[in-house]
């Protein structure tokens, strides 16, 4: 039970990874504010959690809207008066098209939910955690900070470099208020978020890649699961990482490793 009497806020949790980790943290103690667009998904999560004992603070919002985060860190501050543990998960894949093809207005959507949308949810964290310290988990992607293949995927690419050097950024800017920033990134995971991928005329913009067999090396090319993926932000939320900041860490099996 190492986060008991902890408070961690999860955005995306109503599914995925976002879910994964809201209960991976739950089952060690932790009380949860669950954050996404679907308050039916959060509901569901939350009555997971509220059935292992702990508190789950349901908070449907637009991450991009500053209003909106605004109003959910207030909600935060009068439930819990705390936060410790910042899972900065939510996010998009948008449209994948050739750059002739992608819009402006597909463009600003990617960057807007995940560029803004996590400037936003870490700039509300940040005064609740400076009273005691905390850690702030980012989730980027291999795309755009380790491999550069993914035909069509400029935006998400570019947003996800974005989230990597945000997070490198503060985690020097708060170190002295010991809140530590880390960042992880993510493969080939089975989630919901491919389903949710917008591709178009992605060939035009592919370039010959050759992989040896199989695609992710230390699995016989099976993706990845969420579990996994929470396993690692519960350790960098965990006090076993109290010295580790500023870190991407890559979950992929090697994947990113192949060209």
């Amino acid at each position: 039970m190492e986060f008991e009497g902890k408070v961690a806020l999860v955005t995306g949790a109503g599914s995925g990874i976002g879910k994964a980790a809201a209960l991976t943290m739950a089952g060690q103690g932790a009380d949860l504010v669950l954050v996404s667009r679907s308050r039916i998904e959060l509901e569901n999560v939350a009555a997971e959690i509220r059935a292992m004992g702990r508190q789950a603070l349901v908070e449907p919002a637009d991450i991009a809207d500053e209003a909106a985060m605004s109003a959910l860190y207030a909600r935060v501050r009068e439930t819990f008066g705390r936060l410790d543990i910042l899972f900065a998960n939510a996010g998009i894949n948008g449209v994948w098209a050739p750059i002739e093809e992608l819009t402006v207005a597909e463009w600003d959507e990617t960057i807007r939910i995940n560029l803004r949308g996590t400037f936003l949810t870490v700039q509300g964290a940040v005064p609740l955690m400076k009273q005691h310290g905390g850690s702030i988990i980012i989730t980027a992607s291999v795309n755009g900070t380790r491999t550069f293949t993914t035909a069509g995927a400029s935006a998400y690419s570019t947003s996800k470099a974005g989230q990597l050097a945000f997070g490198q950024m503060l985690a020097l800017e708060l170190a002295r208020h010991r809140i530590r920033v880390n960042v992880v990134c993510p493969g080939a995971i089975t989630t919901e978020i491919s389903e949710n991928t917008t591709k178009r005329n992605v060939e035009a913009a592919r370039h010959p890649v050759v992989f040896p067999e199989g695609k992710v090396p230390l699995s016989g090319g099976k993706p990845g699961t969420a579990q996994q993926v929470a396993d690692v932000v519960a350790f960098l939320a965990s006090d076993r990482a109290s010295h580790v900041t500023g870190t991407p860490i890559w979950i992929d099996g090697a994947e990113s490793l192949l060209v």
